[in-house]
C-alpha cells in the first residue's frame, strides 16, 4: 500500500485461522478478546466521564470560586482537554515502553498511572485551603491521566476485528464502543446518587470524591482483566502474526502519515457529537435553564442505554452496507440533527430532553463503527501504532475542546453556535471519506 492510501488490506488466509491454531492450551478466543475490549474501555471512559462530570458539578465552585459559574466553567473544561492533548504523548511513550521492556510493562505503567492520577484527585484540597496550588496539582493529574490513556492502548480492538470472519467484522468492532455508554451510565448514576442524597455543602466537601475512589477500583479489576490477555503467548503469537506490533511515531508519520490524518477527521462527526450529548448540556442547562441536574443525569443514563442498543445495531448495520456506507450516513444524520440543536435546547426540559435522548442513539450508531475507521486503513507493518495515533488524533481534534467551545461561543453567540460545531465534524467525516474513496479508486 502506498503512503496516504487507506484502502483496506485484507489479512491473509492462515492469519485468520491463527487464533484457533497458536497454543491450543491457551487460546485466546474472539469472545474472551471481546470481554477484554469492553472492560478495558469501560474503565477508561469511566474515568473520563467523572472527570466531565466534576468540571460541571464540582470545581467551578471548589477549584475556582473567585470566578463567575460561566468562566469556571470554561476553566474546568480547559483542563478537561488537557488529557487528551496529552494522549498522543503517551501513545509515543508507550510504543517506546513497549519495544524495550514489552507489552505487559507498557500497561501495568499506563494502568497503574491512570489509576494513580484518578485516585490522587479524590484527595484534592480546593482553593480556599491552598490556593492556586489545587489548580496545578489538577492540571498535573489530568495531563498524568492523558499520557497514562494513551499508553494503554493494547490492540484488542485490532485484533479482535481481524481475528474474525470478513461478514462480522462491523459487529466485533463495534464491541470495544459499548464501554462508552457503560462507563457514562456508572459514573453518572453515581453523581447523581450523591448530588440528590448530601446536602450542596456536604457534596461539595466529600461527596463528589467517591466516585474518583471508584475509578480506582474500576482500574485495578481492569488492569488484571486486560494483562490475563495480553500477557499469554497465544495472544502475543495472534499479534505477531498479524503485524500488529508497536513502531515509532517518526516512522508511522513518515510512512503513512495521510492515513493517520484521513482515519483521524473520518471519525469527526461522531467524536464531535460525543461531549456535546454527555458533558456539554450539563453545563448548558444548569447555568440556562431550570431543570435540575439530577434530572438531566437521569435523562442521559437513559440515553446512554439508548446509546448502547444504538452501537449493537450499528453492527448488523455495518456488515450489511459497509462500515464506509454507515459512516458517511450517520454523518449526514448528525449534519441535519446539528441545525436543529439550538431549538432543541433553547425550548426548555423537554427540548433539552429530545436533544440528549436523540444525540444519544445518533452517537451510538455512528461512534458504533468509529473504530473501524482507523484500524483498515494501515499497511500491516504500520496498523497497530498508526491505529493508536488516528484514535488519538480524532479524540484531540473532535472531542477535546467540544464542551469549551461550545460553552463558550453559546455563551456569547448563542446556541447557534452548537449547530457550526457538530456540522463542522460532519463535513469533516465526508471530506475524509471521499477522499478515501477517490484513493481506493486509483489503487485499483
Amino acid at each position: 500500500m502506498s503512503s496516504g492510501s487507506v484502502a483496506y488490506t485484507a489479512p491473509r488466509v492462515e492469519d485468520a485461522n491463527s487464533l484457533s491454531r497458536a497454543h491450543t492450551d491457551e487460546d485466546v478466543t474472539p469472545n474472551e478478546i471481546a470481554v477484554g475490549v469492553i472492560i478495558g474501555r469501560s474503565s477508561e471512559y469511566f474515568d473520563f466521564f467523572v472527570f466531565g462530570i466534576a468540571c460541571v458539578l464540582v470545581f467551578p465552585f471548589t477549584l475556582f470560586p473567585f470566578l463567575s459559574r460561566l468562566d469556571g466553567t470554561l476553566m474546568s473544561f480547559a483542563i478537561f482537554a488537557l488529557a487528551f492533548i496529552a494522549r498522543p504523548v503517551g501513545t509515543a511513550i508507550g510504543m517506546a515502553v513497549q519495544r524495550r521492556w514489552g507489552r505487559g510493562t507498557k500497561l501495568s505503567i499506563a494502568m497503574l498511572t491512570l489509576g494513580v492520577c484518578t485516585v490522587g484527585m479524590a484527595f484534592l484540597p480546593n482553593y480556599a485551603a491552598v490556593g492556586s496550588t489545587a489548580i496545578v496539582v489538577l492540571i498535573v493529574l489530568r495531563i498524568g491521566q492523558g499520557l497514562a490513556l494513551g499508553g494503554s492502548w493494547d490492540g484488542l480492538p485490532s485484533l479482535l476485528a481481524m481475528g474474525v470472519p470478513k461478514d462480522k467484522r462491523g459487529w466485533y468492532s463495534m464491541i470495544g464502543q459499548l464501554g462508552a455508554p457503560l462507563g457514562f451510565i456508572i459514573a453518572a448514576a453515581l453523581f447523581a446518587y450523591l448530588y440528590s442524597s448530601l446536602p450542596v455543602s456536604e457534596f461539595l466537601d466529600w461527596g463528589w470524591r467517591y466516585p474518583f475512589f471508584v475509578a480506582f477500583a474500576i482500574n485495578v479489576v481492569a488492569l488484571f482483566a486486560r494483562l490475563r490477555l495480553v500477557v499469554g503467548q497465544s495472544y502475543a503469537d495472534a499479534l505477531q502474526a498479524r503485524e500488529l506490533e508497536p513502531v515509532s511515531v517518526t516512522e508511522v508519520m513518515s510512512a503513512e502519515g495521510g492515513n493517520v490524518l484521513l482515519g483521524a477527521f473520518a471519525a469527526l462527526a461522531s467524536l464531535a457529537l460525543f461531549h456535546l450529548v454527555t458533558v456539554f448540556p450539563l453545563s448548558w442547562i444548569s447555568m440556562y435553564s431550570e431543570q435540575s441536574m439530577v434530572d438531566v443525569l437521569n435523562v442521559q443514563m437513559v440515553g446512554a442505554v439508548f446509546a448502547a442498543g444504538a452501537i449493537v445495531i450499528s453492527g448488523t448495520l455495518a456488515d450489511k452496507v459497509g462500515r464506509r456506507n454507515l459512516l458517511g450516513t450517520m454523518a449526514v444524520l448528525i449534519g441535519v440533527f446539528s441545525l436543529a440543536a439550538p431549538f432543541l435546547l433553547g425550548a426548555g426540559s423537554t427540548g433539552n430532553n429530545i436533544f440528549i435522548l436523540v444525540g444519544f442513539i445518533l452517537l451510538g450508531l455512528s461512534y458504533g463503527q468509529s473504530s473501524g475507521t482507523v484500524t483498515n486503513n494501515f499497511s500491516s507493518h504500520f496498523r497497530y501504532t498508526g491505529a493508536a495515533l488516528s484514535n488519538d488524533l480524532a479524540w484531540l481534534i473532535g472531542a477535546a475542546f467540544a464542551p469549551l467551545v461550545a460553552l463558550g461561543l453559546s455563551a456569547k453567540f448563542g446556541l447557534m453556535a452548537v449547530s457550526l460545531y457538530l456540522l463542522s465534524g460532519a463535513v469533516c467525516t465526508l471530506l475524509a471519506l471521499r477522499i478515501n474513496r477517490v484513493l481506493e479508486q486509483r489503487e485499483a
